[in-house]
């Protein structure tokens, strides 16, 4: 008796809620830390690059309109959900890199409390890092932060769970109550995209966690077509565990500070 066909998955993009084929029919092959072919990913063009960012525009201003406490509830739901599938991605990194299961497993627990911490801040940043401020003129003087707007963020290659698991990770964001656009997942290869990304005049602000030298110039190059910010946060694969990668002040990567003054009636 012959053996069956190997059909290996092919995994999609996620755009705006959706899980869409790239447009350039292109892919790539996924392949573990010992050279083993595992599945197929997409190979994003500009064309995906460009959808997802206006995906991402599309879905701000709702997104930015929900209140603090319920972003925070929906980031806890995916953390659960998370916690519901933890085996299977613990076995996606254990295939697809060189972890132990112990280590697979240690890294997708973290990754849940790391959902969970910063969930619990969408409700507190704003106290923290908001003031009221001392004026000498009969007002009230209020700073305030604001989300930046759309954000592209370059994953780094480990912890393992950023690259070929982080796929899977979006079949749990596409059935949580995240709503769609909010976060979209391209993947390819970065050096294809950069210059793209950093031209982009309707990209805000960009987070850096590759930092891969060239790469990172080019993106630093490009905030100056229409002044986005731009964060390296490239650190190694084992500070991710650790409390410098909880860091409540990167949470001002991406946001932006708006002072209003308002009268105080006699």
């Amino acid at each position: 008796m012959s053996a069956g066909l190997d059909v290996r998955k092919t995994y999609k993009l996620y755009i705006g809620g959706n899980f869409v084929r790239s447009e350039s029919g292109r892919y790539l092959a996924a392949v573990s830390a010992a050279e083993t072919h595992l599945e197929n990913v997409c190979h994003a063009s500009r064309k995906d690059f460009r959808d997802a960012v206006s995906a991402a525009r599309s879905a701000f201003e709702g997104w930015a309109k929900k209140t603090a406490y319920l972003r925070g509830q929906i980031l806890y739901r995916a953390a659960e959900m998370l916690q519901n599938r933890a085996g299977e991605l613990a076995g996606e990194i254990v295939r697809s890199s060189r972890a132990t299961a112990g280590q697979a497993r240690r890294e997708v627990l973290k990754t849940i409390d790391r959902l969970v911490y910063f969930a619990g801040w969408t409700d507190k940043y704003s106290q923290v890092f908001g003031s009221v401020n001392p004026v000498a003129t009969s007002h009230f003087n209020f700073t305030t932060p604001e989300p930046t707007g759309v954000v592209v963020v370059l994953a780094p290659d480990e912890p393992a769970l950023l690259p070929l698991p982080a796929i899977t990770f979006t079949e749990i964001l596409a059935t949580s109550d995240l709503p769609g656009g909010v976060v979209n997942v391209l993947t390819g290869r970065r050096g294809d995209l950069v210059s793209h990304i950093a031209g982009h005049m309707d990209v805000n602000a960009i987070v850096d966690g590759a930092g891969v030298g060239d790469l990172s110039a080019k993106l630093q190059a490009g905030t100056a077509l229409n002044l986005k910010r731009y964060f390296r946060r490239s650190i190694t694969p084992e500070q991710w565990f650790i409390a410098e990668a909880e860091d409540p002040y990167w949470i001002l990567d991406t946001v932006e500070f708006k002072t209003a003054w308002h009268p105080i009636g006699l």
